[in-house]
């Protein structure tokens, strides 16, 4: 009794798949045409190309051209041609490294802890401490008297030292994208501290009312914290020029929020806000309002309206998936990083637009900047 073979034509089925393949190709190739014909390109390149000037010193204002930048390479090869620029690099080479002796950098996730040989090193002025593994600041920062910059940034650090008190001269602190959970009340003792910020720690719930000491502040990042109201020590500091305080909890803004009289830039978008309050027409300064637009169901005609020159940029929310991950470590990486690639992008502009005195494009930019960074995650 014989057996019953089928055959298959595998001609015919090469056939469909090279079809599929075709027609996979032929939407990619479209979708690349799409997107380099698109706005979005524009602004990719010009964002590449503005931190390519900024690394080899060239300020990209003199290569506008039709609102963006031209795009050119032989403009980054002007400063090796031109000798006086050259005489001045050489120059600022030689001052760049006598001030290198006052500062302290230590970068990479071998650092669980920073050197012995550190606490010798009084002198110092600045240090840059950014992308290790270390978790403690010893109590021995309150030598460093002379320290005028502490940058922190995107380390482990779980909590500071309450000998930070002692740096009296310190002007900046950058301690964001730790895993700080509160902040010592000796930081108040800190009274000519210009530049605040505790980003992306994603566990501070208040800050010390002791921080109300903090006079000379002018700028102050709070965002991607768990804050659910704007803590009563900022509404004192009366030199505060930028306030970040999205990515929070907030629910409403205080009524005396007018008492921030300095303030041009508030930045509220990531919040849980159902309206705002009409005090901010009150705020003489206030350029750039940023908010998110999903949960406000009450909106001041006047804010819109504004005289004063007031930017209201209402931004809608994107749900971002979560992804189901066993580890939640994990999960909270992954919205530090997204968090903090929104945050670099949005300043890096809003600097640039103001460097170039462009204020008045701000509002398109910052929608477009959130439409990039939305369809990035």
């Amino acid at each position: 009794m014989g057996h019953q073979v089928i055959i298959f034509d595998f001609s015919v089925i090469r056939g469909l798949w090279e079809t599929r393949v075709k027609k996979s190709k032929e939407r990619q190739r479209k979708e690349k045409e799409r997107l380099e014909q698109s706005a979005l390109e524009k602004i990719k390149q010009e964002w590449n190309f503005i931190l390519e000037c900024r690394k080899k010193g060239i300020p990209q204002s003199k290569y506008l051209k039709n609102g963006f930048v031209d795009i050119n390479e032989k403009n980054l090869d002007t400063r090796g041609k031109n000798p006086e620029l050259k005489k001045s690099h050489a120059l600022s080479n030689g001052v760049n490294k006598e001030q290198n002796k006052f500062i302290f950098q230590l970068s990479g996730e071998q650092w669980t802890e920073l050197p012995d040989s550190l606490k010798e090193q009084v002198y110092l002025k600045e240090w840059h401490v950014y992308n290790t593994l270390i978790q403690t600041i010893p109590a021995y920062l309150a030598l460093f008297q002379d320290l005028r910059v502490l940058e922190l940034s995107k380390n482990q650090i779980n909590h500071l030292p309450a000998e930070i008190g002692c740096l009296k001269n310190l002007k900046v602190l950058n301690v964001s994208f730790n895993n700080l959970k509160s902040v010592p009340p000796e930081l108040g003792d800190c009274e000519n501290l210009e530049k605040l910020d505790l980003s992306g720690n994603m566990e501070i719930t208040e800050l010390p009312f002791e921080l109300s000491n903090l006079k000379q502040l002018t700028f102050v990042d709070v965002s991607a914290n768990k804050f659910h109201s704007i803590p009563i020590c900022v509404l004192r500091m009366s030199n505060l020029q930028w306030l970040d305080i999205s990515s929070n909890s907030l629910k409403d803004l205080p009524e005396d929020i007018d008492r921030l009289d300095e303030l041009q830039t508030l930045l509220l978008q990531k919040n849980k806000l159902t309206y705002l309050p009409r005090a901010l027409v009150n705020m003489p300064k206030l350029s750039l309002l940023v908010v998110s637009g999903d949960d406000l169901v009450e909106i001041p005609t006047a804010i819109c309206e504004s005289t004063t020159g007031l930017k209201f940029v209402s931004l809608k929310d994107s749900p971002v998936e979560t992804i189901v991950c066993e580890d939640t470590e994990e999960i909270i990486e992954n919205e530090r990083e997204r968090e903090q690639v929104e945050k670099e992008f949005m300043k890096a502009y809003i600097e640039d637009l103001r460097e170039r005195g462009m204020c008045k494009y701000a509002v398109s930019f910052l929608q477009m900047q959130t439409y990039i960074v939305t369809i990035q995650f």
